[in-house]
């Protein structure tokens, strides 16, 4: 998931603070402040210097960051070693690397049986 793009990505790069809703269709990649929800058509990856508090809803969520807030996929979910997790985590699939810290609920939407996996990329 993490490979995949669907064109040019909104970047939110580091020490930039955004207060409010945001709404869109493409990727969004966070490496700085958002305080608000989203509704996104596409994927949110928040980078390991990323913050959100807040609700995100979006086809696929990828977090290397820090979430005080609900993550609501349509798609997957990818929580790597560096994220940090405070709240509700739903998607149709979901993977967690050894490391992740996530305080609160996980629920998967999808059919699919539990899997063990080792996260292999680097940050």
């Amino acid at each position: 998931m993490r490979d995949q793009s669907s064109g040019k990505a909104t970047l939110i790069n580091a020490g930039c603070k955004i207060t409010g809703e945001i709404t869109g269709i493409g990727d969004f990649v966070i490496s700085g402040e958002v305080t608000g929800d989203c509704n996104i058509e596409g994927t949110v990856s928040l980078t390991v210097d990323g913050y959100w508090q807040g609700a995100i809803s979006a086809d696929n969520v990828i977090v290397a960051g820090h979430i005080d807030g609900d993550i609501a996929a349509r798609g997957k979910v990818e929580i790597t070693r560096t994220a940090r997790i405070s709240g509700t985590v739903s998607g149709e699939a979901i993977a967690v690397a050894e490391g992740a810290v996530v305080e609160g609920m996980m629920k998967t939407t999808g059919n699919s049986e539990p899997l063990d996996f080792i996260e292999k990329r680097k940050e």
